[in-house]
């Protein structure tokens, strides 16, 4: 583990949190936990223990994009019709990743669950529901925390 680069959004994640009086214990790793299986094999936990933070848009008013974000257990996929009937919005889609970082604040691989500047809807997928500890991107990709 280290301290590299990424310690302002990281900072970000662990300063939301404990403004709901939690206290994370980010881990950053040298090689990069961008992905699902790197984030596993780093943790040594189980894939499904592992949260996709996923960023969706929908339309808003005026032309702007109401960002949704999927919270998905690492072996598991977002299902668009589902998404599209769980949420009211007809016309959701994956957010590209430029809209990804302009909504969220942070890049791809490295969105956290929380700590992002504007309210954002959250769906949460059940099996995340099955494990004791799941770990979550903090902000970086190569930074997580165990929840």
């Amino acid at each position: 583990m280290s301290t590299r680069s990424g310690t302002g959004t990281r900072e970000r994640v662990v300063d939301a949190a404990a403004r709901k009086g939690v206290t994370l214990d980010v881990r950053v790793f040298e090689e990069s936990t961008h992905t699902a299986e790197d984030a596993a094999g780093a943790v040594d936990a189980e894939l499904g223990q592992i949260v996709k933070s996923l960023v969706f848009v929908a339309p808003a008013e005026g032309g702007a994009q109401e960002p949704i974000l999927c919270l998905v257990s690492g072996p598991n996929r977002v299902d668009l019709a589902r998404l599209a009937a769980v949420t009211a919005e007809p016309e959701v889609r994956r957010a590209n990743a430029n809209e990804a970082r302009e909504l969220t604040g942070f890049t791809i691989g490295g969105i956290p669950p929380f700590g992002f500047g504007q309210s954002i809807r959250v769906v949460m997928d059940p099996d995340l529901g099955r494990f004791p500890i799941v770990w979550a991107a903090a902000g970086t990709p190569t930074a997580v925390f165990p929840v």
